[in-house]
């Protein structure tokens, strides 16, 4: 799955466009590196979010299409 698309669907951000904007920024990197938007995101992938002065790291549990909102926060564990 897209890293973009990832960020929306485990709503670690709101948007799709969004999250597209801040990995063509640099905001986005995972294991330590800036990514695209059009990374494919794996299980065990360490993402790191910078949003003006916070930053947020999580690791990637579980990849999935669609799921619930209730469901989403399963998707990942913050680091």
């Amino acid at each position: 799955m897209r890293l973009d698309k990832y960020l929306k669907v485990s709503r670690l951000i709101k948007r799709r466009t969004v999250a597209n904007e801040a990995c063509d920024n640099g905001r986005i990197s995972v294991n330590g590196r800036v990514v695209k938007a059009s990374y494919e995101v794996k299980i065990g992938d360490k993402i790191e979010i910078t949003m003006g002065p916070r930053t947020l790291a999580v690791e990637v549990l579980q990849v999935s299409e669609t799921v619930r909102k209730d469901d989403a926060c399963a998707m990942y564990k913050e680091v």
